[in-house]
This record gives C-alpha cells, structure tokens and sequence, in this order.
C-alpha cells in the first residue's frame, strides 16, 4: 500500500521560494507510475500542479509553467518527490499534496489532473504566500 508523506511548506513573501518534499513507501520498486503534487485552496477545487511517470517524463500544469519544477529521487529503494517552487504568487497559496497511481502512465488509463484514482494522500503541507 503507497504511503506519501509531505514536508516543506511555509509562509513566504511574494516572489519568494520553497523546495516541497514528498517521501513515498510501499510503490512496489519495480512498478510504473505516475505520481503527482496537487494542491487545494479554501473554497477551491483540488488542482493538479505536476507529475512525473516512472521513466522520468514530467509534466507541468500551464499555471506553474516556468516557475514550479518537479523531480524526484528514485533508486528503486527510497523515493522522494520534489517540488521546487519560485517567484511564488498569492494565487499559489494552497495545501499541497502528493499522491500516486501505480501501473500505469500519467496519461494512461486517464488524465493526472484531477487525481480522483491516485493514492497514498497524505496530511499535505501548507504553502501561504503573501503579496
């Protein structure tokens, strides 16, 4: 069963920077993913932020284009996901959460982005950015 457990937020001025971390267990070492950040604000819906499948292909999602950056460390023993945010606006200001879908890719059997059959949520981190 995939546990994920996230670290990193804070509360960071406009413009600023933080680097959120996601440690991953039971994933079946051998297996494809897809395992992704998502993120949550009061009164919002969640929102896919990125993703990265087991061979390394990562996606963005175009309102973090440029400034968010996910990757992960992966040496078929540990594996910790990353997120590494700049220029951060107010608009980032959200839960942040990871989460995962094994076997299988993040376009196959059907769209990342709104993580409704991906697992292992954990209690999220909270990012604040203020103007």
């Amino acid at each position: 069963q995939v546990q994920m457990a996230e670290s990193g937020g804070d509360s960071v001025q406009t413009g600023g920077s933080l680097r959120l971390s996601c440690v991953v267990s039971g994933y079946g070492y051998d297996s494809s993913y897809c395992m992704a950040w998502y993120r949550q604000a009061p009164g919002k819906e969640r929102e896919g932020v990125a993703a990265v499948e087991s061979d390394g292909t990562t996606i963005h999602a175009d309102s973090v284009k440029g400034r968010f950056t996910i990757s992960r460390y992966d040496d078929k023993k540990t594996l910790t996901l990353y997120l590494q945010m700049d220029n951060l606006k107010p608009e980032d200001t959200a839960m942040y959460y990871c989460a995962a879908r094994l076997k299988s890719t993040c376009r196959w059997p059907r769209s990342w982005v709104g993580g409704s059959d991906f697992a292992g949520w954990g209690q999220g981190t909270q990012v604040t950015v203020s103007p």
